[in-house]
């Protein structure tokens, strides 16, 4: 007979195999969310035994339950039981690497400290053993208390031992078995502190006692952290006084605490580990010491790493190509095939350029994300990802971000969607914001439609340099850096004001190196695109149909239907050129007299300065779902139609003999440079925001970013015309 629901959390320090684990023991019967209120992933499986049925959930890595990310503050919430809509863990599995017990027993010693049912699965015993070291799991079981089972997640050995051991720990009553690994002064005054709160608050911080205290415990230790902060939101401002007295208490008895708990715990470690481990110094150092001494190089070091990076972002941009054509066929042929089953109308118009082009607009990105997520769970299980960070940090530092920041930053160049998702891997919340405010400034593959239009149609092909260089090339070169030399200022000036804080070092553990797990990587890439898809993806759809409306409405489009009705129906001989180019004449006309037209007049004279004119207005605004929509919208404004691309002639035609209503001509080179400096550093793009929105769990971060990039571009903008002009 199958008992209720049983719940096992899998905890461990980063790059444990946690992960393989857990998609080890769940097989397929996983789902994936997220926590309430944040934008962390939350995965949860089934295991199923004779007498439980066991949900396994998947935590976080975490090096310890003193949070410095918003990943380890939700692992430290679960754990504790004080997580909203969680229910508290029956059973604790905690995953350690064989190969580094002495550093992940620092989490053990927290996790004893806290309390609870407790099971410690050894990973990677298959590694240890290549390095000729032994791990004595019966010894370690003894000096720790709990039971100790030794596994090789990745080859799935011990596996079938785990999940018996998970068993005979949930038919236990549960365990309240503690350690103290610091001095017993840091626990008196914490009890002190616990009595002082008790007796102030009209609630304890926690229901557990053994929870309670151990939260006030950290606060102690963690001066300014997120369970200090909790405590304080909660029994008020009068707990910040207690704390702070009772923590310089304990600095004057006992010394500073964070390097007291360091030496405390790794103290507690070697006596755990007295006679668990044998010799090393097998086949697995070396290699790892031989890759290290290459890759790691100061000089060779970053070579490698600039050339593989520019692998990785060509392999994406190429490879890219062929799916997104995939997307686009099928898109075209689905329009297609509604366009010749239903009759012109609103509600065609509505499917067709609203709903169907909505849809292609959010898969279209799924290819290049797919591909970015794929690279990087690659280079991540194959341990290569923590040394990248390191080697650029110092330069990242520069600009008072971390060496994390820079692969979300190099993606953005393909698209600024999956860079902004890739900013997951930076712990520090502040340099992760400060990576996707900097983000869409580089130049993504979006914009090059509109810098290949404006530079074949007025920027001369002149060549330079002897003829090896061409004005044009340099102009897109300019396009580029631009980007990049605007976004350096940037961080350094948010890092400064908005996001200022003290600086987090970069704190980092070299994994050895080993063949990635392909289950593990394609799940990683399976839920990338799952998730953009899901939760970025409808909030795009919704902007498409925004945007659709408000170039559709209020005009009357019962002539443009007719003259569609009688194009569609004629016959393949007849010569339809003067209903066309009346259908596109009138397609213009109600374009200018939509929303979307009205408010482009109406923005004139905020662009004229620009030496913009309303259909340069309009093709930015519509450029909002995407940027290269200017194009299509510019074909339209210009009664050329909607197909139009950048390589169009007629559409550098038109662009050349607009003018304004004295004659004078619209575009020139600098109005051509002023609207590619604005396409530049503007971050009209509806994807991205969206995406911040779902990164960062609020609109105050991506509508703070419209706003600034917005008068980035604009000032930018206008500086490159009135200068250009005067030059």
């Amino acid at each position: 007979m199958v008992q209720s629901l049983r719940r096992v959390v899998l905890v461990g320090n980063p790059n444990t195999g946690k992960s393989t684990l857990f998609n080890a023991l769940s097989g397929r019967s996983v789902r994936t969310g997220n926590y309430a209120g944040v934008t962390i992933d939350k995965k949860v499986g089934r295991l199923a035994d004779t007498d439980f049925e066991v949900e396994l959930v998947d935590l976080p890595g975490t090096y310890s339950l003193s949070p410095r990310s918003p990943d380890e503050f939700v692992a430290v919430e679960v754990l504790t039981g004080e997580r909203a809509g969680e229910v508290p863990p029956d059973l604790v599995v905690c995953v350690v690497n064989a190969t580094v017990l002495r550093r992940n027993l620092f989490l053990v010693s927290q996790l004893q400290e806290l309390g609870g049912s407790l099971l410690i699965a050894v990973n990677m015993i298959d590694s240890a053993r290549s390095r000729g070291l032994t791990v004595d799991c019966d010894r370690l079981s003894q000096n720790l208390g709990v039971p100790v089972v030794p596994i090789s997640a990745s080859k799935r050995e011990g596996l079938d031992t785990l999940r018996q051991a998970i068993a005979d720990a949930l038919r236990k009553p549960p365990e309240t078995r503690t350690i103290r690994p610091l001095p017993a002064r840091f626990y008196e005054i914490g009890e002190e502190v616990a009595s002082s709160l008790s007796s102030q608050a009209s609630v304890a911080i926690a229901e557990n006692p053994r929870v309670n205290q151990y939260l006030i415990e950290r606060a102690l230790l963690d001066a300014g952290g997120e369970t200090e902060k909790a405590i304080i939101r909660q029994s008020g401002e009068s707990a910040k006084t207690i704390i702070t007295e009772a923590r310089a208490s304990l600095v004057g008895s006992i010394g500073e605490l964070n390097d007291i708990e360091c030496e405390s715990r790794y103290a507690w470690s070697r006596q755990m580990l007295d006679g668990v481990l044998g010799d090393a110094g097998g086949e697995s150092d070396r290699v790892t010491d031989l890759l290290d001494s290459v890759l790691m190089h100061r000089v060779f070091g970053l070579f490698i790493f600039a050339f593989m990076m520019l692998m990785i972002f060509q392999f994406i941009y190429s490879w890219s190509g062929l799916p997104m054509q995939w997307i686009e066929t099928v898109q075209a042929y689905v329009s297609g095939t509604v366009t010749s089953t239903m009759p012109p109308g609103m509600l065609r118009s509505l499917i067709v350029d609203g709903i169907i082009a909505g849809v292609g607009g959010v898969l279209i990105f799924v290819p290049q994300i797919a591909l970015l997520f794929l690279f990087l769970a690659i280079l991540e299980d194959f341990g290569y990802m923590a040394r990248a960070a390191f080697l650029v940090d110092r330069m990242m530092s520069l600009l008072g971000l971390s060496g994390k920041s820079f692969l979300p930053l190099m993606s953005s160049f393909a698209c600024a969607v999956p860079g902004v998702m890739a900013t997951r891997v930076i712990e520090n919340p502040r340099d992760r914001l400060a990576t996707i405010f900097v983000a869409p400034f580089m130049s993504c593959s979006a914009r090059l439609p509109v810098y290949l239009l404006l530079i074949t149609a007025f920027i001369p092909a002149t060549a330079v340099l002897g003829g090896w260089v061409s004005v044009r090339g340099l102009v897109l070169l300019a396009m580029y850096l631009v980007g990049v030399f605007v976004a350096i200022p940037t961080a350094w000036l948010l890092k400064k004001t908005v996001l200022r804080g003290e600086s987090s070092p970069l704190v980092l553990e070299l994994p050895e190196y080993k063949w990635p797990d392909w289950k593990v990587v394609f799940v990683r890439v399976f839920d990338a695109c799952r998730a953009f898809v899901v939760r970025a993806g409808t909030l795009i759809f919704a902007a498409s149909i925004v945007i659709w409306a408000a170039g559709y409405f209020p005009s009357d489009h019962s002539r443009q239907h007719s003259l569609q009705t009688a194009i569609e129906s004629a016959g393949p001989d007849a010569d339809m050129s003067i209903w066309e180019a009346e259908l596109q004449s009138v397609s213009g006309r109600l374009l200018e007299d939509s929303f979307l037209g009205q408010l482009g007049h109406a923005i004139e004279p905020i662009v004229k300065p620009l030496g913009w004119d309303w259909r340069i207005g309009v093709g930015a605004i519509a450029s909002f779902p995407a940027r290269e929509v200017i194009i299509a919208t510019l074909g339209t404004v210009y009664s050329l139609g909607g197909d139009v691309d950048e390589e169009d002639e007629g559409l550098m035609d038109a662009l050349r003999s607009s003018t304004w209503p004295d004659g004078r001509p619209v575009y020139n080179i600098p109005v051509a440079l002023s609207i590619m400096v604005f396409f530049a550093l503007c971050a009209q793009c509806a994807s991205t925001l969206l995406v911040m929105k779902r990164e960062t769990n609020s609109w105050r971060w991506p509508i703070f970013s419209f706003l600034y990039m917005t008068a980035l571009a604009y000032l930018g903008a206008l500086l490159t015309y009135q200068i250009g002009m005067r030059l």
